[in-house]
């Protein structure tokens, strides 16, 4: 049995074959090592979110599609393998993308203190060794260069990008998961960055629309 049993043991019944459903739709295959640690990792989050207030989303089966889905459907775009998850809240989507893509080296940037102690106890629990939690507010971070810095929740594209412009290595890419209203925020760009790629992200049992935009220095090909 392992040390995650009791723990995932603890979810309901309904929510190991949501996730299944929702990971077969998206194309991603994961050993039963990284379903168990996906499913610790919402065992964990539902019981400290009861505690912490770590997101504001409180059902567990809702934690699937808008946590663990909505971070595992930019998977195929993530290739580090130096991985920067600015304001990462609980770990999201850095603790997912780590878990499915062990080959990244992932660190978790957050200024919230509950918020990077979850991440250490994600991390001591669910035995990731590619996963560094730093607790730190962005403009104070003296990081390395990182291939990939991504963002899910943190800010407006633009702060977004003028906050972290040192962090990228010099072929590096911003990863930016928005919602709809990324046009108005495209329109905005500081002229050093250019819109490299953008991908519409279909997340199972979510119905709002998802998009990745993938960012560049401008005149780095």
């Amino acid at each position: 049995m392992s040390q995650l049993t009791p723990l995932i043991n603890s979810l309901p019944e309904t929510v190991a074959p949501r996730l299944e459903e929702g990971l077969a739709a998206l194309g991603a295959t994961v050993t039963p090592q990284q379903r168990e640690q996906l499913l610790g990792l919402l065992a964990l989050l539902h019981k400290w979110n009861q505690a912490y207030n770590l997101t504001a989303v409180r059902d567990v089966e809702e934690m699937v599609s808008r946590h663990v889905l909505d971070s595992a459907a930019v998977a195929p775009y993530v290739h580090g393998p130096q991985i920067l998850d600015v304001g990462a809240g609980p770990g999201l989507p850095g603790l997912v993308l780590a878990i499915m893509k062990p080959e990244l080296q992932v660190t978790l940037l957050d200024s919230n203190g509950k918020k990077v102690r979850f991440q250490r106890q994600a991390v001591m629990e669910l035995a990731l060794t590619n996963v560094t939690p730093t607790q730190a507010r962005v403009e104070q971070f003296n990081g390395q260069a990182f291939d990939q810095v991504i963002s899910r929740a943190f800010a407006s594209l633009v702060d977004f990008i003028s906050l972290t412009r040192a962090l990228p290595a010099a072929h590096g890419q911003w990863l930016a998961m928005k919602g709809p209203g990324a046009d108005d925020e495209l329109r905005e760009l500081p002229d050093y960055v250019e819109l490299q790629a953008r991908h519409l992200l279909r997340v199972p049992f979510e119905t709002a629309e998802r998009q990745l935009l993938i960012l560049t220095p401008k005149g780095v090909e």
